[in-house]
């Protein structure tokens, strides 16, 4: 992989300025470390302490640390702090190519699918689209599809997803666009999860934080299904109820099914 190492501190600080509007940003040591491996395109990454960036690679991520060496640029802290002004504790931010929309919407259409797809509609709360986007990740979900206004690429998005949003499939579709599959919507009035076996092509809708299902979900879904929950609690968090129903379909599969 080309980096900017050989460019010098003023050509690293111009060439990030130059993309950083319309890249994608990586805020701190383990989104990058993701998006690396899931093999995003990385043009540039800045640290104030490149020897502790590399130190860190060497005990967390041996896998990726010949492409961090070959991409660091050091510059002074007060120069990566004012092109990131909430730098992350690790003190490194790299800058990321955005995945193609068509290969993407290309991934979420495709069939048959064998894991389901993460439908977030009208999300509001960027950590917790983040997080959800974690979750989807690691239980090898074919991508997380949010509707409304809300954009899954968010800087603040991207760093609660910790880079994994290029280890699946992320866009932003209207209801009506929704990838193919039965639509399992969870709803407080659905029928219980645990009596329920999820397929693996299911496509698997979360309403707002603040609202629930929007109509046109509610009409767009084919099964409304609940998490079990003790009387008089109101709701769980959206990345938890996203967690336990993927918890819930992995369960069904046999244990080292490929994702």
């Amino acid at each position: 992989m080309s980096g900017t190492q050989g460019r010098g501190l003023d050509g690293a600080v111009r060439a990030w300025r130059e993309i950083a509007e319309t890249s994608v940003l990586l805020d701190g040591f383990h989104a990058i470390k993701h998006a690396l491996r899931f093999g995003a395109l990385v043009p540039s990454a800045l640290t104030s302490d490149r020897a502790a960036v590399l130190a860190l690679a060497d005990e967390l991520a041996p896998d990726v640390r010949d492409a961090l060496d070959a991409l660091l640029v050091e510059v002074p802290d007060s120069t990566l702090r004012a092109l990131v002004p909430r730098l992350h504790p690790t003190g490194v931010a790299a800058l990321a190519e955005r995945p193609s929309r068509a290969a993407n919407l290309d991934a979420l259409a495709r069939m048959p699918r064998s894991t389901p797809v993460v439908v977030l509609d009208d999300p509001r709360n960027l950590g917790n689209a983040g997080a959800v986007i974690r979750l989807a990740a690691g239980f090898g979900a074919t991508g997380v599809v949010t509707t409304g206004t809300l954009d899954p690429w968010h800087p603040t998005v991207v760093r609660g997803g910790a880079g994994l949003h290029f280890a699946t499939a992320v866009e932003r579709m209207d209801v009506a666009a929704l990838p193919p599959g039965p639509v399992f919507a969870l709803d407080a009035e659905g029928e219980d999860i645990r009596g329920l076996k999820l397929p693996d092509d299911a496509v698997l809708a979360f309403g707002s934080e603040r609202s629930g299902l929007s109509a046109a979900l509610r009409e767009r879904a084919d099964h409304l299904v609940s998490l079990p929950m003790r009387p008089q609690v109101s709701s769980y968090n959206l990345a938890t109820s996203v967690g336990m129903t993927l918890f819930h379909w992995s369960a069904g599969r046999p244990p080292g099914a490929e994702a």
